[in-house]
């Protein structure tokens, strides 16, 4: 499902349980000390999805721990990105030297909490999204547009080291399956191009966005 958000040549592998042996380097298993089973495996099937891509790259298996910020620390070269949630896990990669920035993320199908909506939105925002819903009320928007903002996030935060809330981002959704996002980073942020194009792809019980940028 991920690779058809992505263009030809982007690394990609997904998984829809945690059937698969997935074992964890040490390192990695040392992060999840205390942590309940369900999470260790979600954790872990998604790290057998990153190093899959790394395969696919040309690169050994290696520990993807969290770096600052809790995003994975990928080998010198790499640029990539993880998510996982209730019934999917997957991770995305490609060669810096063909891809800058990518950020995917899975979010399960359905309404967002009550109260989530406006802590992630501006006025004009709700305003598109009433838009869209009247239009289109079998979609579940406010999910995908919270999905989007965090693929924006996962694909600026690498690049950055800045740190972003929700509000600090204007997204526009198209009905056809795609997104712009532009990101308003602080004044002494490092120079970084804060537009973003994605995907979309909804269905039934899953919500994924994606996004990319050309090296």
């Amino acid at each position: 499902m991920i690779e058809g958000l992505l263009p030809p040549g982007v690394a990609s592998s997904e998984a829809f349980d945690d059937a698969a042996p997935a074992p964890l380097f040490p390192a990695e298993a040392a992060l999840l000390a205390g942590r309940r089973e369900r999470r260790r495996r979600q954790f872990a099937t998604a790290r057998a999805c990153a190093r899959r891509c790394l395969a696919d790259l040309g690169h050994a298996p290696v520990p993807l721990l969290p770096g600052p910020g809790g995003a994975p620390a990928w080998p010198p070269g790499v640029v990539g990105s993880i998510t996982h949630c209730d019934g999917y896990r997957a991770a995305v990669a490609d060669h810096r030297t063909h891809t800058s920035a990518l950020g995917i993320d899975a979010e399960p199908a359905g309404p967002l909490p009550p109260g989530v909506l406006g802590l992630i939105t501006s006025p004009a925002e709700r305003a598109h999204l009433a838009t869209l819903t009247e239009a289109h009320p079998d979609i579940f928007w406010e999910r995908i547009f919270f999905s989007a903002k965090e693929a924006a996030y996962k694909a600026w935060y690498p690049s950055t080291g800045i740190w972003l809330g929700f509000r600090q981002a204007t997204l526009t959704l198209s009905p056809t399956g795609t997104f712009t996002c532009v990101l308003h980073p602080p004044p002494h942020a490092p120079p970084a191009n804060p537009h973003y194009e994605g995907r979309w792809l909804s269905t039934s019980t899953l919500v994924l966005t994606a996004v990319h940028r050309e090296g």
